[in-house]
């Protein structure tokens, strides 16, 4: 995983994240929801990024500490805005799990994890941080997601379904939702605009010549017979710091 390309193409886009990242917000709106409210939380949020998820959690919850982290410096002052008592760190979480030791009521992360080097790891080192009764509750992206894209190029993120999830950790109380999302444009050129303002294009590290780019809005067409179309397939995880069998 090339974070720091990650860390460039989020940075160079935040400006333009809010007004294209639809499928974001739709998906920090249903993340929260899963949440349980409770009294002077410590939350831990991890990709806050422009503060979609952090604005919705803010509004619901009732939190004594709030930690917001994001690998992008420049989201600091997106989340300054929503609330003050904030503490926004700009970190990599696979770095900030090695040197903390602190415990979380509410650990919550949308659309982030996937970035991760280590999912396994990342995930059970974040449960271990959950206080007594803690959640974790974070959404990624299944297999399906941008299959036109694997269907065109061949490239995709390693991404794991929601049964896969499951089986990969049988011994935790863990609850998972998964949904698909199609997005309809005009044109492929408006599929690649929309990666490019989103940051998402961190898939692809080339430079595209004009070649490139004639061949690929070809396959677009040939592959979408009408109107080009990109899918997500966004699921949702919650897993409870209780041993298995007893979450309700």
């Amino acid at each position: 995983m090339n974070k720091e390309l990650i860390q460039a193409r989020f940075a160079k886009n935040l400006s333009s994240y809010n007004e294209n990242a639809k499928i974001q917000k739709c998906m920090a709106e249903r993340l929260v929801s899963f949440i349980t409210p409770k009294e002077n939380l410590r939350i831990l949020e991890i990709g806050c990024g422009t503060g979609f998820l952090t604005k919705l959690a803010c509004q619901k919850l009732n939190y004594e500490t709030y930690i917001a982290i994001d690998i992008v410096e420049e989201c600091r002052d997106y989340i300054s805005q929503i609330d003050n008592k904030i503490v926004f760190l700009a970190d990599d979480i696979e770095n900030y799990i090695i040197n903390t030791e602190e415990k979380f009521d509410l650990i919550i992360s949308n659309a982030s994890l996937q970035w991760v080097d280590n999912f396994e790891n990342t995930i059970r080192s974040l449960k271990s941080m959950l206080s007594i009764d803690g959640e974790l509750i974070f959404s990624s992206f299944g297999k399906e997601n941008f299959r036109e894209f694997y269907q065109i190029l061949g490239t995709t993120l390693d991404y794991y379904s929601s049964k896969e999830i499951k089986e990969l950790f049988t011994d935790l109380n863990i609850i998972t939702e998964e949904e698909i999302r199609i997005m309809a444009f005009s044109t492929p050129k408006d599929v690649l605009k929309h990666l490019q303002m989103t940051g998402v294009n961190a898939i692809e590290s080339k430079a595209w010549t004009k070649k490139d780019l004639k061949s690929f809005e070809n396959a677009y067409q040939n592959l979408c017979s009408r109107r080009p179309t990109l899918t997500y397939n966004p699921i949702y995880i919650k897993i409870n710091s209780r041993q298995v069998g007893n979450i309700s």
